[in-house]
């Protein structure tokens, strides 16, 4: 179920960015970069729950577990998963609040930068325990 929020919320996040910032409208007076641009946003932010149900689920069944336990592995990419995620959600709710323009761009800076390393992280620290699966199969 992570693996899937992750996917939803971080490809229609990464594929809604890239319309966002890097499609130019074949029309001077167009209001969006692409057609379905507000599709795509209505869609992360829809999907976007699903992504902080699951990571409180993993948190009390995974994270906490591990830490009681005093497991060392994989320990630095999972607790900066941790760090990043409250600000990630927090800004992501931000966005939508904001009627200052000069806050909004800040949540917007923040949000960005905290998702794009959440999925970088998220992304290792997989790697990570699958590397140590295999090694342990050897």
């Amino acid at each position: 179920m992570l693996h899937v929020s992750n996917l939803l919320v971080g490809g229609t996040g990464l594929v809604y960015a890239w319309m966002l910032y890097l499609v130019k409208p074949t029309d001077p007076y167009a209001v969006v970069n692409h057609p379905w641009q507000p599709q795509t946003q209505h869609l992360h932010i829809l999907v976007a729950p699903l992504l902080v149900f699951t990571a409180g689920l993993v948190w009390r069944r995974h994270v906490w577990a591990q830490w009681k336990r005093g497991m060392e592995e994989r320990r630095r990419s999972g607790l900066s998963l941790v760090s990043l995620l409250v600000p990630m959600i927090v800004s992501g709710y931000l966005i939508q609040t904001s009627v200052d323009d000069r806050w909004r761009r800040i949540w917007v800076g923040v949000h960005l930068a905290t998702a794009g390393l959440w999925l970088l992280g998220y992304l290792a620290h997989q790697a990570m325990g699958y590397r140590r699966v295999k090694s342990v199969q050897r």
